[in-house]
């Protein structure tokens, strides 16, 4: 879709605030106590000096929360009440009392509830509909890791058995699974693999890595000391300590007089009440905030709340087909438009209403700046979630700035998810592969009283619009013509023009628009004849002598083709791509893994270099910054015979 009919305004980001360089700036607090709590020195300071630099950054910025930094900023709040620091930490070295000292268990009690609250919770949100039936993660059974399972099913059945109904039996079980030693090893084998494949599937940061590294926490806790017990003495040097724990006097020991230890509790003092009174609240409080959001109805859209503390990870996927943003001068009553994301990097102000409230009193105020006075600003956002029709989002006719918003009122701009449309779905998908491969499809829905006013590129020579349900008037804006449709009617549109969809039923119209890119219909052609002409030149069925320009065709590198006709150099390029794709797909199993475990090697190298620069920049300041780039490049260094990434597949043309 053609998100502006005039002009837009082009505005431009405004000059960032510069680094002030500040020896005590909030990541470098952080970086500091992330380093003392893994060596556990200083260990509450350490604990203090990561918190709070970390959520202060959390919460600068709400449009980059999600579940995975909300987790760790859980961990970290814990940690600080905990005794992390009683095995293999310099504190014990300088505290005998603190050296290889008892834990108390509401410790672990927490900890583990917290990764428990993670699976489960996740597990229940995935009692969705929309989840058990197939449409929140419906391209994912394509991916390469599914293939085993697609030589048993089809991709449909793998998208709806292995992906959605194995991570919705996965996330509710795995923690009762991991509490029970019976089933410990059965789930830390299917926990482990499941959180190896979220890491080549997704791109999520280190969390695939944190739950690895949280499952053992179900375990024993002297895990450690017997793994260690059974290395050969001389790693043992190195190692931890494999003697049995002194006894803390933060724990109490339930044992008789004669078996108690010395120097340990015999009753719960005031820090083992705190304790107990610490855990039952956290974990109540966490159980609680996933479902709180009837209290900030404000922050509830399409789906509910923020996406930071719900825990409804991958459960809703969406797609935007149209965004427009109009402004007009309130004195003059100028209309102008702005490029949807100007003077923002984020994208979710989308879907979030407090987020476009916020966008829009931004705007109104940078507006001024460009002699826009009292700035109305409307929104018409078009989206798509778990395959459903592209419907608005927002009332499009409501002024954003002035509009009211509360975090405990629900918002009256917002446009309901028209749900009495879902069963819809199952006819879209047929529509759609019931299309030659030329042809592209979307499905649009909109409210009565509304119209979608779109236009069509001029590479779309052959598109229609086809009425699925309600009634409609199309007006098509150069001819000043009008026409009615019914359901089941359609109609043919001009190329290069604008037209407006008025919904005139009482009821939501459906419909959809179908159309070819003939532009991309000719290259293809174009393409195709060049492949033929260059297999007839090279098995000697093509007589005549090639013209300069296609010369270029075949050579097996690009070598002059910057030189060549355009239709060539694409032609060039895209045989390229052709070629390393089917190399890769006719790859052994042994150069798959060793471009596996060349991908990894330089994803780690780059993390352990530029993790030892920010330590060196933390301890003995930043260097000169042509020294700088050039560790950054050299950290950023790839092997040279690395292979690129593959190409990415077609995407779907807008309309």
């Amino acid at each position: 879709m053609c998100s502006q009919k005039m002009p837009g305004v082009c505005l431009v980001d405004p000059e960032p605030p510069k680094a002030s360089g500040r020896p005590l700036s909030p990541p470098r607090l952080l970086s500091l106590g992330a380093v003392g709590v893994t060596l556990g020195c200083f260990y509450r300071l350490s604990c203090l000096l990561f918190l709070l630099p970390y959520w202060y950054i959390f919460f600068l910025d709400k449009t980059t929360w999600n579940n995975h930094s909300y987790l760790y900023g859980l961990l970290g709040f814990q940690l600080l009440f905990m005794n992390a620091n009683r095995y293999w930490s310099i504190d014990g070295l300088w505290h005998p009392r603190k050296r290889n000292a008892h834990v108390p268990l509401w410790n672990y009690t927490v900890l583990r509830t917290q990764i428990f609250i993670v699976y489960f919770i996740a597990g229940i949100k995935k009692l969705d509909a929309d989840w058990v039936e197939g449409y929140s993660m419906g391209s994912l059974g394509r991916h390469w890791l599914f293939s085993p399972f697609r030589l048993l099913m089809s991709e449909e059945l793998t998208s709806l058995l292995v992906v959605h109904g194995g991570g919705l039996a996965l996330d509710l079980t795995a923690g009762f699974l991991l509490f029970l030693d019976a089933t410990r090893p059965f789930a830390l084998f299917f926990v482990s693999y499941f959180h190896c494949m979220n890491s080549q599937i997704f791109n999520i940061g280190m969390f695939s890595y944190t739950m690895l590294a949280t499952s053992p926490l179900f375990c024993y806790p002297d895990w450690p000391r017997r793994l260690i017990a059974r290395l050969p003495a001389c790693f043992q040097k190195f190692l931890p300590l494999t003697k049995p724990p002194q006894p803390s006097l933060e724990c109490v020991y339930l044992e008789t007089e004669q078996q108690r230890p010395r120097g340990a509790a015999r009753k719960l003092g005031l820090r083992q009440k705190l304790g107990a009174i610490f855990t039952i609240l956290y974990i109540m409080e966490q159980f609680f905030l996933p479902y709180s959001h009837f209290i900030t109805k404000g922050y509830n859209n399409w789906t509910n709340g923020l996406y930071g503390y719900s825990w409804d990870m991958m459960v809703h996927s969406r797609s935007h087909q149209h965004v427009k943003i109009t402004y007009r001068d309130g004195r003059t009553g100028e209309i102008g438009y702005l490029n949807p994301g100007v003077f923002t990097q984020s994208r979710r102000w989308k879907d979030h209403a407090d987020m476009l409230k916020q966008y829009a009193t931004c705007l109104s105020h940078l507006l001024s700046n460009y002699n826009v006075s009292e700035p109305e600003i409307y929104f018409d956002v078009w989206v798509s979630i778990n395959d459903r029709f592209q419907q608005r989002l927002f009332d499009p006719n409501t002024d954003i700035v002035r509009a009211p918003w509360s975090p405990f009122q629900k918002t009256p701009w917002l446009k309901p998810l028209l749900i009495d449309l879902s069963p819809w779905r199952t006819k879209l998908i047929e529509i759609e592969k019931s299309l030659d491969n030329q042809t592209e499809v979307v499905f649009i829905a909109d409210f009565p009283g509304l119209h979608l006013e779109n236009f069509v590129s001029e590479d779309l020579g052959n598109t229609s619009l086809h009425l699925l349900k309600g009634e409609v008037t199309v007006e098509v804006v150069a001819s000043q013509r009008n026409y009615t449709l019914q359901e089941g009617d359609k109609i043919q549109l001009p190329a290069g023009e604008y037209h407006n969809v008025f919904t005139i039923s009482r009821e939501p119209s459906c419909y959809m628009y179908l159309y070819v890119n003939t532009t991309e219909v000719a290259l293809e052609r174009n393409f195709t004849q060049l492949q033929e002409l260059r297999e007839k030149v090279r098995n000697g069925t093509e007589t005549e002598p090639l013209p300069p320009e296609l010369q270029p065709i075949l050579a097996d590198s690009l070598g002059n083709a910057t030189l060549a006709d355009p239709v060539v150099e694409a032609f060039l390029h895209r045989q390229r791509r052709m070629e390393e794709r089917q190399r890769r797909r006719n790859a052994t199993l042994a150069e798959r893994l060793q471009r596996f475990l060349s991908k990894k090697y330089f994803v780690f190298r780059r993390s352990l270099l530029m993790t030892s620069i920010s330590l060196r920049n933390l301890v003995l300041g930043r260097p000169p910054l042509s020294q700088l780039a050039q560790e950054v490049a050299y950290a950023n260094m790839k092997e040279a015979a690395q292979e690129e990434a593959a190409p990415p597949g077609p995407e779907r043309s807008d309309l």
